[in-house]
């Protein structure tokens, strides 16, 4: 709505022809006649912005979902995770004539058990033999070389106390753990990792198969199909500590280590007791790697998937804002008849400028607030089917219905430029 000056001002002017004005209020006024008049095409303009701010919230809420899921599971994991390492036996390494030795003693798991805050612990290592063959077939190694492919498949052989294998957690698809029985009586028991069952063809143990490590044999007690700490054991042929003492003896080539599963938030005080626990004669022998900081591994996760998923909101903001300027640019050609018949009636441009700029902000606004909701609502409904907790940083839902406002506003600039260049009489002659 155009509108004159007051008399008195325009008594002031020269032949008494007051300026046309356009207040706040007539902008507001025709911008909602604008988008009212043309509801459908309103709704498909909003619509690239409703997709980019949506997604905008939906990506960043979900990535701060995942990687919120993500660094809690990783972070109890290592938590709850403390080794020890043979610091003497590290030491002893260059010296070539020197005799296997291990540092751990024979009773390192009831030591480890009686510390406040262990669940589980023991002792492994990779037992010494080089380039083993391992088969599920007596004769494997009697052929020719390539004869038996499972005789000539790299497995390793680890040799654990109970206690380090409870304080792998490992999940069994068939049979039974080795206990302390068999440790203590040196049984030619043993686990494999799933592959390794895959590799030597074993797929249940009720039969109770053996396999054969360079033509000794051992009978499968379980098949471990996944485990949460030394997933290396999954290629492994895994056998008793103590067995592994008897036929094999200690280990030469890779120190011993300890693997000691603790309570939420004992690690630290685990890792600085077990060295004395285990060798108070010599606690300098033993060397405790405690947890690293949870917070900082979640920290990097979450920054490293934000980063990579603001370059894909971006994009969605970047098909929203041209979405909108296609749009607005045709209104504008196909209302060059209303431009014109403003403008003779005292229009100005700056005012047919903040006409449609308005228009395609209040677009922009609009798709900014609904894409806002439909991005929250994504997010919240994931995290309930997925059964996780929902995080929605302050600064990715509260400014996003702003950021609508400014695509709007951008993407209807060029076009508002436009429509206030047309000329008055051109444009009433279409």
């Amino acid at each position: 709505m155009i509108r004159r000056s007051s008399r008195r001002r325009a008594a002031t002017r020269p032949h008494g022809v007051a300026p046309t004005r356009f207040d706040w209020r007539d902008v507001a006024a025709e911008a909602l006649a604008g988008v009212v008049q043309r509801p459908m095409r309103s709704v498909l303009t909003m619509l690239g912005t409703v997709l980019g701010v949506g997604s905008f919230v939906a990506v960043l809420g979900l990535t701060s979902t995942a990687a919120g899921q993500i660094g809690d599971s990783f972070s109890l994991l290592q938590d709850t995770t403390v080794t020890v390492d043979d610091a003497g036996a590290a030491a002893r390494g260059s010296d070539t004539f020197r005799e296997p030795a291990m540092d751990f003693p024979a009773g390192a798991d009831e030591r480890l058990d009686r510390l406040n805050g262990v669940v589980d612990g023991g002792v492994w290592w990779n037992v010494p033999l080089r380039n083993p063959t391992v088969s599920a077939r007596p004769d494997a190694g009697a052929g020719p070389a390539g004869a038996d492919d499972s005789a000539r498949s790299g497995l390793r052989v680890l040799a654990a106390s109970p206690g380090a294998l409870r304080a792998m957690q490992p999940t069994l698809s068939a049979g039974t753990l080795f206990n302390e029985f068999h440790q203590r009586h040196k049984e030619r028991v043993c686990l494999l990792g799933v592959t390794a069952a895959r590799l030597l063809g074993i797929t249940r143990v009720d039969n109770q198969p053996a396999v054969f490590v360079d033509g000794a044999a051992y009978t499968v007690l379980g098949v471990v199909s996944d485990t949460q700490r030394l997933p290396q054991s999954l290629l492994a042929v895994i056998i008793p500590a103590g067995t592994a003492l008897d036929a094999y003896g200690a280990p030469v080539d890779d120190p011993a280590q300890a693997l000691i599963r603790t309570r939420t938030g004992a690690a630290p005080l685990v890792a600085r007791q077990a060295p004395l626990a285990l060798r108070p004669d010599h606690p300098g022998l033993l060397h405790a790697v405690p947890p690293i900081d949870p917070h900082k591994i979640r920290d990097q996760v979450d920054t490293d998937m934000s980063g990579l998923f603001l370059v894909l909101a971006g994009i969605c903001l970047v098909v929203g804002a041209v979405g909108i300027a296609n749009t607005t640019l045709v209104a504008v050609l196909e209302r060059t008849g209303e431009i014109g018949l403003r403008r003779a009636l005292g229009a100005r441009r700056r005012h047919i400028t903040a006409q449609f700029l308005t228009e395609s902000t209040a677009l922009g606004a609009l798709g900014g607030l609904v894409g806002t909701a439909i991005g929250v609502a994504v997010v919240v409904g994931t995290a309930l089917a997925r059964d996780w907790t929902a995080v929605l940083e302050p600064y990715t839902v509260l400014p996003a219905p702003f950021i609508g406002v400014v695509i709007g506003l951008l993407a209807g600039l060029h076009p508002a430029v436009r429509a206030a260049r047309i000329e008055p009489l051109e444009a009433l002659r279409r």
